[in-house]
């Protein structure tokens, strides 16, 4: 897949080096190949690829394809930036998940690490009923809007989903969603900056709609007036506001709310989130997630209790070769604000449980009056 170029093991490695030598970035699908040859060589246990190290300028990075048995040149990386921000129109690989994307636009949103002991000023409280009672200041941080590639969707296996954008339909049916399909939201440090000589090299429906190959320009993509009505005529409804975070036994859990709309129902008001949540192993024990314990707060007064297996269906198993899982999922209350928070039950390869706090994290309706989400065919 896509990502097993990019697992931990390598990464680790590229960071010892210095960030103005460039790396080739390679897809392969068949083991089969030279790199025999190359030495030392670094073993991809994901598809058993081995890649060389070589001279500094010159480490390979690989990505398999299963239609494809040769090596395929992807791009060139660039210096990740420290500070500032990636422009519209870089390209990069998913630094967790390895797809390959493009930015469309950055937001600045206010991160919670509850990993980080702040000092009392600028925190921000705990609901009602949460575990624990330590505040956390929160901190500005960019993530960004971007595209990803089709190609790899198929083979990020540690994602629910590779769509991360769903409104309230525009229509009378109220229970209708309406889903962009590739869109996913991204840490900066998350990127991992390359340029390619392709004019498209991303494969999304929206690519050629947003974007317009420009030679002249650094990154050579620059954004069409299309992007520029869309991101202003939906931002309330994409525009991420507040990120969670907390670390209990080297699993860490970040999630990211959004409020996509009011329906009225029964002569009455029912608001509706998405939420965003991702596992992430940073250790080195095998885990999997077993269980979910949620508790939702209603400002009309209510308190819910759900428990069930898993997470979407699924029991993801969080190891050093794929150590993050990523989901979204939806919530409604009766009341234009709440509060969420929970455990993930935890079981080790020994047969052992612990409990991962979820970090309690605020569902605000923003009741600014607001146009529908808008659609994106042209």
């Amino acid at each position: 897949m896509a990502a097993c170029a990019l697992r931990r093991g390598l990464l680790s490695t590229v960071s010892k080096y210095n960030r103005k030598h460039s790396h080739r970035l390679l897809t392969a699908a068949d083991s089969s190949g030279a790199w025999d040859v190359f030495r030392p060589r670094f073993l991809c246990r994901a598809c058993g690829l081995t890649a060389s190290s070589g001279l500094l300028h010159q480490r390979r990075f690989m990505s398999s394809r299963p239609e494809g048995k040769i090596l395929e040149t992807v791009g060139v990386f660039e210096a990740v930036k420290q500070h500032g921000k990636y422009e519209t129109g870089q390209l990069f690989l998913h630094s967790v998940f390895g797809y390959r994307g493009i930015v469309l636009f950055p937001w600045h949103a206010r991160l919670y690490d509850r990993d980080v002991t702040p000092p009392m000023s600028d925190s921000k409280p705990e609901p009602p009923g949460a575990h624990g009672s330590k505040e956390v200041k929160g901190k500005t941080h960019t993530y960004y809007q971007v595209l990803i590639d089709t190609r790899d969707c198929p083979h990020i296996s540690q994602r629910s989903q590779t769509e991360a954008v769903t409104f309230l339909a525009n229509h009378d049916d109220s229970r209708a969603l309406y889903a962009i399909p590739g869109l996913d939201y991204v840490s900066h440090e998350d990127i991992l900056p390359y340029h390619s000589a392709e004019q498209v090299p991303i494969q999304h429906e929206l690519f050629e709609r947003f974007l317009v190959y420009n030679p002249s320009k650094t990154p050579p993509f620059i954004p069409r007036d299309t992007l520029k009505a869309w991101q202003e005529k939906n931002h309330p409804w994409l525009e991420l506001s507040d990120v969670h975070r907390e670390t209990t036994e080297n699993i860490r859990v970040t999630v990211i709310p959004f409020y996509m709309g009011m329906r009225e129902a029964q002569n009455s008001h029912v608001y509706w989130w998405r939420y965003c949540i991702r596992l992430e192993n940073m250790g080195n024990e095998v885990v999997q997630l077993r269980e979910r314990h949620w508790r939702i707060f209603s400002l009309s007064g209510t308190l819910e209790t759900v428990r069930g297996r898993g997470v979407v269906g699924r029991e993801p198993v969080l190891s050093k070769e794929q150590p993050a899982f990523q989901y979204s999922s939806h919530v409604s209350l009766q009341a234009p604000s709440g509060h969420m928070w929970g455990t993930f039950r935890i079981e080790r390869t020994d047969g052992s449980h612990f409990d991962v706090r979820i970090p309690p994290f605020s569902l605000e309706s923003n009741k600014d009056d607001k146009a529908p989400p808008a659609g994106y065919t042209f």
